[in-house]
């Protein structure tokens, strides 16, 4: 197909995606003010020119096709790019505006990047921020996201990211289980102790830690285990035993003395840790209302890391 030819399927495009996303061609066909005759055509058009089916009509549903999802993903990136240059030729002169969509984990987003939020929409009154927080791994892409937050030793392949802060777990206990049971003074230690694990695999009763040059697993157990860490948290808080706490989770209380870390020359290794990336597509010019919550998070996290 030629560039003349391309050129001719664009509006249809646009249309595949606006009736994807508004679920029927009637609720598109309001959107851009024409019937849903008109709009049907259009679909049926663009499926004519590529010699395939990208949607299944029935009475009560629209149902994409497996090669419907996939150009989908091609059809909005089109639109996306389309906005991105209309939006760098604005930027200029325009002041930050519209929705920046983010995801990320739970406790991060929980005991880190939540506090921030108030202030970040003080400064920009015209962004609006959706902060989905979840712990399972997201597409951007397909799943709309703005920006979202991972942790690991480099951004994943595709995407690009700003580094915001590097993670440590600490094994953290109350100063009340610490009289009645005693402090461990070695990882081996460990053993005889109440621990809270994560009790997603096996492999998390074996807790791995290292000094230097030095590794130990030691195998723990304990009465009580959940993979949130701020539930663990609250184990802790109860006296129920030692438990691996990211230090942004454990941070409040280890400043009120509620609990306080054993092990401090050894470090945790087990599970979560590494930096959290700030991602995005490699491939995207990024609007202004995600520059400047980049720019924002990144100064703020920036600072508690300094001496």
């Amino acid at each position: 197909m030629g560039t003349n030819g391309l050129i001719a399927l664009l509006p249809d495009m646009a249309a595949f995606v606006l009736v994807v996303e508004r679920g029927s061609f009637s609720a598109a066909a309001r959107q851009l003010g024409m019937t849903p005759s008109a709009l049907s055509r259009q679909v049926a058009r663009l499926e004519a020119a590529l010699g395939v089916r990208l949607l299944e009509r029935t009475t009560r549903q629209l149902r994409l096709t497996e090669v419907g999802h996939a150009t989908l993903q091609r059809c909005r990136s089109m639109l996306d790019a389309a906005d991105e240059a209309v939006q760098l030729a604005q930027q200029q002169h325009a002041q930050p505006q519209g929705t920046v969509r983010v995801s990320m984990p739970k406790a991060f987003g929980r005991f880190v990047v939540a506090p921030l939020i108030p202030a970040f929409l003080a400064a920009y009154p015209q962004v609006n921020v959706e902060l989905f927080i979840s712990d399972r791994d997201v597409d951007p892409l397909s799943d709309g996201l703005d920006l979202t937050v991972r942790v690991g030793d480099n951004p994943p392949p595709g995407m690009a990211g700003r580094p915001l802060l590097p993670i440590r777990q600490l094994l953290c206990a109350s100063p009340s289980y610490l009289a009645e049971h005693g402090r461990p003074d070695h990882p081996r230690d460990l053993a005889q102790h109440q621990c809270l694990y994560l009790a997603e695999h096996e492999g998390d009763k074996r807790w791995q830690l290292r000094r230097g040059s030095e590794q130990l697993t030691v195998a723990v157990s304990g009465r009580y285990a959940t993979n949130h860490s701020e539930l663990r948290l609250q184990g802790v808080l109860a006296h129920l035993g030692i438990a691996p706490l990211p230090q942004f989770t454990a941070r409040a209380g280890l400043d009120a003395g509620q609990i306080v870390t054993v092990l401090d020359d050894w470090e945790f290794t087990t599970a979560y840790r590494g930096m959290a990336w700030l991602l995005y597509p490699s491939n995207r010019h990024l609007p202004l209302k995600v520059r400047v919550l980049i720019d924002y998070l990144v100064a703020c996290l920036g600072r508690r890391q300094q001496p």
